[in-house]
């Protein structure tokens, strides 16, 4: 394979590759290796992103003490061992496997716990998993961006009268029965298309980038969120259209309707162009396939039996949760927000929207993210 470009990474940063680990090899960047018997931080990215994305946090967590790894997930980046293709084997990125994952990282390293598994956007639901499977392994869990309502529910006493099967959700006609026709982006997500769409943007993978960080920013003015009612057209269809996209659009149109300008661009100080030309070089290479396929999962609902073994369970170690003020992900799935609250974590020490930030929150405010890591971390420790 011919040799990668480097990474523009802090000094304090190194990129390595771990073998084996659970059919990867796994890419990582880590932090605060210099000294041995450190206390150890996992971090999980989530989608379009890579293990890049908390290269501005990883540094001040390393300086107070912690090792710090951060590997680019099954599907993304420099990981390889996965499928890429939309036929190959969708099971392998099913929830208990990405833990797997990580709890096999973990252990290549030499741990047997870390002091918290920390995720963002969709590596905040593979945190949550992490801390309801094996909270003997990860013993404080951080969820960033997406909030986690707790594993489906098993029928229950159904014994005296038939359960009923699941019923086809109707809100997807619904949408697309609005006098503006839309659809949800999960669900664009799991088509075929999708890849191509993106891939083969019109614009380029690097402005097709640059409109989609832009577009979920802060720096987008229009994103001002706020709780709605139900799990309805009506309701999802406040969501802007990177949640709810007009049914006509693929994401690269719809995106590009929110280009920035040459002027946004210059003065964008949290994700400037020689750093996104590092995501848009990573993912013009690999396509968008293997992030997709956690969509996929997702949406066929095939792998719901599965995770509701898990039913009735709740995270019951120290947790926290982090979201940028302007961050309509927090909201995108109603009612999931305060379910984390009341009853999805019994242990939540700590639930911050941080302003200034929308959905990149550890890469737009990076220095109140890493205030409030070690804070929760602080308060973790001393409540264990």
């Amino acid at each position: 394979m011919a040799a990668l470009p480097d990474i523009p990474l802090p000094a304090s940063i190194r990129s390595r590759y771990v073998e084996n680990i659970n059919g990867l090899r796994m890419h990582v960047l880590e932090a605060g290796y210099e000294t041995r018997g450190r206390p150890c931080l996992l971090l999980l990215h989530g989608f379009p992103e890579l293990a890049f994305s908390w290269r501005k946090v990883m540094p001040a967590l390393a300086e107070a003490g912690y090792h710090v790894l951060a590997p680019d997930q099954r599907g993304y980046g420099r990981t390889t061992g996965w499928d890429a293709s939309y036929d190959g084997d969708l099971a392998s990125f099913r929830l208990p496997n990405l833990v797997r994952d990580a709890l096999g990282l973990v252990h290549a390293f030499g741990y047997r716990h870390v002091d918290a598994v920390i995720g963002h956007d969709f590596g905040s639901s593979v945190a949550a998993w992490c801390a309801l499977i094996r909270p003997d392994v990860f013993r404080s869990v951080v969820m960033m961006s997406a909030p986690f309502g707790g594993p489906p529910s098993l029928p229950f006493n159904t014994v005296d009268g038939q359960a009923k099967p699941t019923a086809e959700d109707p809100v997807h006609r619904e949408l697309a029965a609005l006098p503006r026709p839309r659809k949800h982006y999960q669900w664009y997500y799991s088509k075929r298309e999708a890849n191509r769409d993106m891939h083969e943007a019109p614009q380029g993978v690097h402005d097709f980038m640059r409109a989609y960080y832009h577009h979920k920013s802060a720096d987008w003015k229009a994103n001002a969120p706020y709780p709605l009612q139900s799990w309805s057209a009506g309701e999802l269809a406040k969501l802007p259209t990177y949640y709810i996209m007009d049914l006509a659009d693929d994401m690269a149109a719809t995106v590009a309707k929110e280009m920035p300008s040459a002027a946004e661009i210059a003065a964008n100080k949290w994700l400037p162009d020689s750093e996104l030309a590092f995501y848009a070089a990573e993912y013009r290479r690999n396509g968008f396939q293997g992030g997709l396929q956690w969509y996929r999962c997702g949406t066929s609902g095939a792998f719901v039996p599965e995770l509701q073994t898990w039913s009735g369970r709740s995270i019951d170690i120290p947790s926290a949760f982090i979201s940028g003020k302007q961050d309509w992900g927090t909201y995108q799935r109603p009612g999931v927000f305060e379910a984390m609250q009341a009853r999805a974590c019994t242990n939540m020490i700590g639930c911050h929207l941080v302003d200034g930030a929308g959905h990149w929150v550890q890469q737009e405010q990076p220095a109140e993210v890493s205030r409030l890591l070690l804070a929760f971390l602080h308060s973790a420790r001393n409540s264990a």
